[in-house]
């Protein structure tokens, strides 16, 4: 099992130079960041968690930015975004990160997208909520159109590209994981147009598995290549057991968002799983 990590990367934690050294000396399969632009004060949607929103959601750094200085540092560390909001981005703005990204590391780039929970974020890029998934989707489409080897047009219903030179090409494709809790839509869009399943914490993948494999072979894809990934998870020997006996090949480890010598003392402990 290929054990990777996550890590809300500010301002005031380990840098991302330092921290890709380190997972790649000791062994790790990757290194996945979130995104947030911005947290706006004035917020009626709830932290998913419950509580306080944590500070460190509105420290982040761009992904792909801090994803650079590490793909320049090493050579074979997988590099991952959990997840892009991709409803949040210009479509044609994005491809060129991703490709870009992908080309200078040598295909090591996963695109992790989801569709977001804090409404007001989402609100002040001009995204309309109830249509975001639906948004999502068409950006991705978009975006294949750009990466595809010949110019290629494309119009859908959100937006539109004229056939055009658009390099460089991703190397992997990119690998596509969709984040989000079980569900049909959800389990739907992965089917689609996806390569698997991020699933945050990984609770209750006994039951939605199976439900998901379902629909993943109902849309004629094949069965070996579905791939799950649960995300931002804190280990145990039992529930990585448990994830091998679900036909789980990689996982994604939580980091705390803090300084280099908490950062690398956890490092210290989550070596027992590489």
């Amino acid at each position: 099992m290929r054990i990777a990590t996550t890590i809300f990367l500010t301002d005031e934690t380990i840098t991302p130079v330092r921290l890709a050294r380190e997972l790649e000396e000791r062994g790790f399969a990757g290194l996945y960041l979130p995104e947030h632009t911005h947290i706006p004060v004035e917020r009626s949607t709830p932290y998913p968690a419950g509580g306080e929103l944590p500070p460190e959601y509105g420290r982040t750094l761009d992904p792909f930015v801090a994803l650079g200085q590490a793909a320049a540092v090493t050579s074979r560390l997988s590099l991952g975004t959990g997840i892009t909001l991709v409803a949040q981005h210009d479509p044609i703005d994005l491809a060129k990160q991703i490709a870009t990204l992908d080309h200078l590391s040598g295909g090591r780039f996963t695109l992790g997208l989801g569709f977001g929970w804090n409404k007001e974020e989402a609100a002040d890029h001009g995204v309309a909520w109830t249509t975001r998934r639906e948004l999502g989707r068409d950006r991705m489409a978009l975006m294949r159109a750009l990466w595809a080897g010949e110019p290629t047009a494309y119009k859908g219903e959100f937006g539109s590209v004229r056939a055009s030179y658009a390099y460089p090409k991703p190397v992997s494709g990119p690998r596509t994981l969709i984040g989000g809790a079980a569900g049909p839509k959800l389990f739907s869009h992965i089917a689609e147009y996806a390569d698997g399943w991020l699933p945050i914490g990984g609770r209750g993948l006994t039951e939605s598995v199976p439900v998901l494999r379902e629909a993943w072979e109902s849309a004629g894809r094949d069965p070996g290549a579905l791939q799950i990934v649960p995300y931002a998870v804190l280990p145990t020997p039992g529930k990585l057991a448990h994830y091998a006996e679900l036909g789980v090949e990689e996982v994604v480890l939580q980091l705390p968002p803090l300084g280099e010598g908490d950062v690398l003392r956890v490092l210290d402990e989550y070596g027992q799983y590489v």
